[in-house]
């Protein structure tokens, strides 16, 4: 399908772990873009239920929404705030867009005005960052675990696999940053300067 620049209003990043999709997703906010993570749906909930915040807390209450309300659920919870957004924001970001199923629904609602970007990288480069990482890092069997459970239970591959446009991101974080903005010209897809709260209709 050909994309109409002039159209586009959402951009969702998608990307197996260690890709870089977290320094696009921080680069983006830098800039000004209003930005809405699909995690913070589970670390709400988290919150909610007084439990500690933990990768292990945060993944059984993920797998239990999706095994009561489906695949999509964390796109359908979070098109409110999508559409709450666009009515004070020209052009809104998605960090954190899953499975195939969670595509399909933003997909449908956003038809012609979003785009896919993909950020790629060499899976020796992934799971050396992830190794390094301060936080939570995980050795090679750990990572690659981590991709079998993403691809096998999460639908990761499909966006990934689907996407609009795609970035490789083996060399430098500048290099990946500077065709990030690139992309963002080309598309025309410049943040608001303001930063409205965004509330709920």
């Amino acid at each position: 399908m050909e994309i109409d620049s002039q159209q586009i209003r959402v951009l969702a990043l998608v990307g197996m772990p260690g890709a870089g999709k977290t320094l696009c997703a921080k680069h983006l906010e830098k800039r000004g873009f209003y930005q809405f993570r699909f995690g913070s749906i589970v670390v709400d909930e988290v919150h909610q239920r007084g439990l500690p915040l933990t990768p292990e807390n945060e993944r059984l209450v993920r797998e239990e929404f999706r095994h009561n309300e489906g695949m999509d659920v964390m796109a359908k919870r979070a098109l409110p705030y999508l559409r709450a957004a666009l009515q004070t924001r020209p052009q809104i970001v998605i960090d954190g867009l899953y499975s195939f199923s969670e595509y399909r629904t933003l997909h449908a609602e956003f038809e012609g005005r979003m785009v896919v970007v993909a950020i790629i990288s060499a899976r020796s480069l992934r799971y050396a960052r992830l190794a390094q990482r301060p936080e939570r890092p995980l050795n090679a069997r750990e990572a690659e675990e981590r991709d079998f459970q993403e691809i096998d239970k999460l639908e990761k591959g499909g966006p990934i696999a689907i996407a609009d446009y795609t970035l490789l991101n083996n060399g430098t974080a500048q290099q990946l940053l500077a065709e990030l903005d690139a992309l963002l010209e080309t598309l025309h897809f410049y943040p608001l300067l303001t930063r409205p709260t965004i509330q709920l209709p």
